[in-house]
């Protein structure tokens, strides 16, 4: 409940409105703000990132988006995997949906993380926490899900750097749509593909 009213009070208009009030920080909010994503998960990634390159250009935005999203995602891996033994993550962690994906980290760790971090949606959080829970190393998962993010919060922004396009064009939102609806299409292809190498049924979204 907690979550949901952190989500619906951070409309895209608020989150602009403290970018914007807090600019004189310098990179803070734009870093803070995409860090917040891996522990308030319903936070709108793509508004986020997109924002993030509205307000400080596509290099600086991208840069600022990527260096936010790596750190949470990083931070909740170690401290996921620093905790595992306890008895409710152990409890957690028997869970279908994340016992699957804890399955498809040992199975193929490098490829699970990188392919599901190349999209602006998908069950994030279950992923950085499966990663850390099968004991995954930490080079390989800063690897993959840096040069996932990398590709993903390049694309984002570089669609949030000139809204004004998407005004004087509104046809071309299509392809903002089509973008969204891809990745979509992509995570559960994807999720399907692991699914049946695991012997499982693909996982839902939340």
């Amino acid at each position: 409940m907690y979550l949901l009213d952190i989500s619906s009070w951070l409309t895209e208009e608020r989150l602009r409105a403290l970018l914007e009030q807090y600019r004189t920080l310098g990179p803070l909010p734009g870093i803070g703000l995409t860090f917040m994503k891996s522990f308030v998960p319903p936070l709108p990634t793509i508004a986020i990132v997109g924002l993030n390159g509205a307000v400080y250009g596509l290099w600086l935005g991208f840069l600022y988006s990527w260096l936010g999203l790596v750190a949470g995602c990083a931070a909740t891996f170690l401290i996921i995997r620093k905790i595992a033994s306890h008895p409710y993550l152990q409890k957690w962690a028997r869970r279908p949906k994340v016992a699957r994906s804890m399955i498809w980290v040992r199975q193929s760790g490098f490829s699970y993380v990188f392919l599901l971090s190349l999209f602006p949606v998908g069950p994030f959080v279950v992923i950085n926490m499966a990663a850390g829970l099968a004991g995954m190393r930490l080079r390989s998962y800063l690897l993959a899900i840096g040069a996932g993010k990398a590709i993903m919060v390049f694309a984002v922004s570089y669609i949030g750097n000139d809204v004004q396009r998407f005004i004087r064009n509104p046809w071309e939102i299509i392809y903002v749509l089509l973008f969204i609806g891809l990745s979509l299409w992509c995570v559960k292809t994807i999720e399907t593909r692991f699914a049946r190498a695991a012997g499982g049924d693909p996982l839902h979204h939340e």
